[in-house]
């Protein structure tokens, strides 16, 4: 009995205090829900606002044709990506925006949108391709080794297997290039033991067999690979 009459008597000798205070206790109370609808009315706002990017890219996609030029198409998805920079479809329009500078030869533009990604979204999990996109400007530019540290930086900080793969692979083409066929020989080896059943690793391969060949033969066959124009490794679309 005296156990069941225990939390009667406990409030009752709170009362007194809770009276005393009630308007503070009510305000904190009042807080607390202005707080809780606040976060809810945010978060409702951000699923809106996703909802509608979204719509607005997919419409996008679908309402450029063949017939726009390319330079209004990237202007458009630039444009939609500043109307919802916090989205994720604001995120892709701007990556896709500076894949198709880059695909006019725009590449310092490119590079600039690349970079922009980076620094407003360093998060996303769009990040390590917007930064394969820099080093893939920056090797278009003529900039080879300043591209080989933006590669070697992507293989060290993202966990991204595809654009750590195609920057693994870029830079064993810089290698190539340069003549340190050696070191492009053991980038293309490891890249086909890591992804036997890949285009790339196809590819990767059959680049480091040549390559092996011809560090082995003594004929003057180790005449760097002619320079080719780096592609954005990727496809939004």
């Amino acid at each position: 009995m005296e156990l069941q009459e225990a939390p009667v008597n406990y409030l009752f000798k709170l009362w007194p205090k809770i009276e005393a205070n009630w308007i503070r206790i009510a305000w904190g109370g009042g807080v607390v829900v202005v707080a809780i609808l606040a976060v809810s009315f945010y978060s409702w706002q951000q699923g809106q606002n996703e909802v509608t990017a979204g719509t607005a890219l997919t419409q996008l996609i679908l309402s450029t044709s063949r017939n726009v030029p390319a330079s209004q198409q990237a202007d458009l998805y630039l444009h939609l990506a500043t109307q919802y920079p916090s989205t994720g479809a604001g995120q892709r329009a701007l990556l896709q925006g500076a894949a198709m500078m880059f695909a006019m030869g725009r590449y310092a533009d490119a590079q600039s949108q690349f970079q922009k990604f980076i620094d407003a979204h360093p998060d996303s999990m769009l990040a390590a391709q917007a930064a394969l996109g820099v080093g893939t400007c920056l090797d278009a530019l003529g900039n080879a080794d300043m591209a080989a540290m933006s590669y070697q930086q992507i293989i060290k900080k993202y966990s991204d297997v595809v654009a750590v793969t195609s920057a693994r692979f870029a830079l064993a083409q810089i290698d190539e290039r340069q003549g340190k066929l050696a070191e492009a020989a053991g980038l293309y080896q490891d890249i086909a033991q890591n992804n036997p059943n890949g285009s790339l690793g196809s590819e990767a391969g059959l680049r480091a067999m040549e390559l092996k060949m011809k560090t082995q033969s003594t004929a003057p066959a180790t005449t760097p690979a002619p320079a080719t124009t780096p592609t954005v490794p990727f496809k939004l679309n």
